[in-house]
């Protein structure tokens, strides 16, 4: 499961490489240091709503489409992608939670 800070993390790397800019500039541009900047980048630092916000600025995109982008990397793959993965004998019950059905008396007499 990706956590919340790996996500934005993702999200702003991603833009900052799509716009052929370097951790220096951007870290220059949005007055972070750039150590600080690499950690929120791989997702080890929890980044303030100021932070990201300076960050946004500096890469001139919109923190709603730096959310929005977060939004849809941490939405659950639908049931039926989870189904098809799920190991055999199990299914997957409305998107929340995994079903495993009670064993067998076949299964208990073979354990």
């Amino acid at each position: 499961m990706m956590l919340l800070r790996e996500a934005l993390g993702d999200s702003l790397r991603r833009t900052r490489v799509a716009q052929s800019r370097t951790l220096r500039e951007v870290s220059t541009t949005a007055r972070v240091s750039l150590g600080y900047l690499s950690e929120v980048e791989r997702g080890r630092k929890e980044a303030s709503s100021e932070l990201l916000n300076a960050i946004c600025e500096a890469l001139d995109v919109p923190l709603s489409d730096v959310l929005s982008d977060v939004s849809v990397a941490l939405t659950p793959a639908p049931a039926e992608d989870r189904a098809a993965t799920a190991a055999p004998g199990v299914r997957v019950d409305d998107g929340t939670r995994v079903v495993i059905p009670a064993p067998t008396a076949r299964a208990l007499a073979a354990a």
